[in-house]
């Protein structure tokens, strides 16, 4: 398959929200494909592009939405939508960041955001992970999982923001509640989101486990985004104290933050570890094609107030056997479809972003 995308739409000063496919293949010309796959797993041998609009089987929008708009570039993009449309081109463009911004709906195009509702999701968009560094290689040196042995009882991990303080949770309700307005007032194009306090919802799953008999808990509770730390934060302390969090504990607690996805359920599935997944009307990458409730722990939001039982439950159903194999399959699972590589190729390869009818 051959891509395309517009060159002259590349602005280096905004490469943060250049499309995530594109960065590894727009690099200075000293940029070797030995140092494209060390950096980003990439091969120029795994992606072939053209120049040429009309060679081409699928067209990729050079930057996310979100620049478009902030650039007050917007008619540039929709303008290039409309043209590929003219030779039945499709276009893919992405979203970035927390929260969603409003695209317009055209039959040629499909969207990959990250986070969302899932019940508001349109015909062609489809849920885009986070391409991570690999936790393993990068703060253990190795690419096997830690195999944690099966106990009786289901050791659940969490290392992170979470606060049961009410004030604290009316004040993100206040903020939420203000940047929903500025959206319906036309003063914003981020998306609304659910009137909700993430870190008090955080704080009360983890509140249940703690109380609960059904589970052991290996919780380590920060009042602020990465304990506050905002310098040199990749080998700080507490991200390693994170990073053996996860090591140390099969299953992790995974709960949507400021936007409805999470980092922490990506994390967790490249250690080798099985998320507590608790759905907020939250879209999966790929999820026509993976069997998700087959690799989490899945917890409806409505049944949050039952999530020990629900690991309990898990937990039990599965053999020493089936333990071991599904913290080996997520891990698998994570580098074979979660990976930049690994993503791309399974939305080409299985036809996924064709235009559904």
């Amino acid at each position: 398959m051959k891509l395309y995308y517009p060159k002259s739409h590349y602005d280096k000063s905004s490469r943060g929200q250049l499309f995530p496919l594109l960065k590894p293949f727009i690099k200075g010309d000293d940029f070797t494909d030995a140092q494209r796959i060390q950096v980003y797993g990439v091969s120029e041998k795994d992606f072939e592009f053209t120049d040429k609009l009309e060679e081409a089987d699928l067209v990729i929008l050079t930057m996310a939405w979100n620049y478009y708009l902030k650039t007050n570039k917007e008619n540039l993009a929709v303008d290039f939508v409309k043209n590929c449309a003219i030779f039945n081109k499709k276009v893919v463009a992405v979203t970035v960041g927390d929260f969603g911004v409003k695209v317009p709906s055209f039959n040629n195009l499909v969207l990959l955001r990250s986070g969302g509702y899932k019940s508001k999701f349109k015909v062609n968009e489809y849920t885009i992970p986070p391409f991570i560094e690999d936790p393993l290689k990068k703060y253990y040196d190795t690419k096997k999982v830690y195999l944690r042995p099966y106990e009786m009882k289901a050791v659940v991990g969490f290392c992170g923001q979470a606060n049961l303080s009410r004030l604290n949770a009316v004040k993100e309700i206040v903020k939420t509640t203000l940047r929903n307005l500025k959206y319906h007032f036309r003063i914003s194009k981020n998306e609304p989101q659910q009137i909700l306090s993430t870190s008090y919802l955080r704080a009360s799953v983890l509140n249940v486990l703690q109380n609960s008999d059904a589970v052991t808990t290996n919780f380590i509770l920060r009042n602020k985004y990465r304990a506050g730390v905002t310098k040199n934060k990749d080998f700080h302390s507490t991200t390693l104290e994170f990073y053996d969090n996860l090591k140390n504990s099969p299953y992790i607690v995974c709960v949507r933050g400021a936007g409805n996805f999470s980092i922490r359920f990506y994390e967790a599935l490249a250690m080798g570890r099985i998320p507590v997944f608790i759905n907020t009307d939250c879209s999966l990458p790929l999820d026509n094609t993976i069997s998700w409730k087959k690799h989490v722990v899945w917890v409806e939001y409505n049944d949050r107030h039952k999530v020990a039982q629900k690991v309990k439950q898990f937990h039990e159903a599965l053999t020493e056997d089936d333990f071991i194999k599904l913290q080996k399959d997520n891990r698998n699972l994570w580098k074979s479809k979660l990976t930049l590589k690994g993503f791309y190729k399974s939305l080409i390869d299985n036809n996924i972003i064709s235009l559904r009818n």
